[in-house]
């Protein structure tokens, strides 16, 4: 049995510059988990620039699961090429430049089922290949506080997804996450909202009061009947929280040309955009 260590040099008890980075070369590879299993094993801490990855203040095979699992969701820190926005808001919110799977700040990027982390192509969404359902709008089998809307009665009572069921984490990397309702009514009330156009594509200039940074809202219309409905007026932005009494569906942000924006709520399996979030700028 492996014993628990306890961190004391100050060099191995250092912050990382990059979550999971055990060996100090700026990324997270199957080196970082090989550094720990060495330690762990023979006390070779030759490879080592931090150790307590996961802070429970000793180095074990906790530690050894953190970077794994980091590696296992294909999140990459130490490679974060994500750009992302201070908009000085209060609760410190950074927001992502462009949408999950876009490559500039006008393309939609992919279209995602709510707690689905992969886009939606070739196949309508609906309850009958939605990840989390039994073909019906109440048979929810993850994300129900209803027993009324759950499979057999179930309710797990979770109202944000999981690291796992989170398309920007799992995409994007640990520090990324899709925004809760309440960071999406912070964009919306603590911004201006001008509707414009960027490259020929139309959409929001989203403008921080506080600083004057900005980021651009593309219309992304939406994904139906195995393509995109693109009306080119139309914007669907998934939040990662639930609606609190109606578990079959989740919030999202809905602009609808110059005339409506709202934090309003829909049926989990349809097709939306993603704009990710991160809470630190390291």
């Amino acid at each position: 049995m492996i014993a628990m260590l306890t961190v004391c040099a100050v060099a191995m008890a250092q912050i990382p510059a990059v979550d999971g980075d055990v060996n100090g070369d700026g990324f997270v590879t199957t080196s970082d988990v090989t550094a720990l299993y060495n330690y762990l094993l023979n006390g070779d801490a030759t490879y080592f620039a931090t150790s307590d990855v996961d802070g429970d203040g000793y180095i074990t095979v906790g530690d050894i699961t953190y970077v794994y699992n980091i590696l296992l969701s294909g999140g990459n820190p130490g490679n974060d090429s994500h750009e992302y926005v201070d908009l000085g808001l209060p609760s410190g919110t950074l927001w992502a430049t462009m949408n999950v799977g876009a490559s500039t700040p006008e393309e939609c990027g992919d279209y995602f089922s709510w707690g689905e982390t992969t886009p939606r192509e070739g196949e309508d969404p609906y309850w009958t290949n939605y990840q989390w359902s039994v073909n019906k709008w109440n048979t929810m089998t993850k994300y129900c506080t209803n027993s009324s809307q759950g499979y057999n009665g179930f309710v797990d009572g979770k109202t944000e997804l999981d690291p796992e069921d989170d398309v920007a984490t799992v995409n994007w990397g640990s520090k990324w996450q899709m925004p809760s309702k309440a960071q999406m009514e912070e964009l919306r009330t603590k911004c201006t909202w001008q509707w414009t156009t960027s490259n020929g594509v139309k959409g929001y200039l989203v403008k921080s009061k506080s600083n004057g940074a900005s980021l651009f809202m593309p219309v992304t219309d939406y994904y139906s009947n195995g393509q995109i409905y693109n009306a080119g007026y139309l914007g669907y932005y998934w939040t990662r929280t639930l609606h609190e009494t109606t578990s079959y569906k989740a919030y999202y942000l809905f602009f609808y040309s110059s005339s409506n924006l709202e934090c309003t709520y829909g049926e989990r399996y349809s097709g939306f955009a993603v704009r990710a979030v991160r809470v630190s700028q390291n």
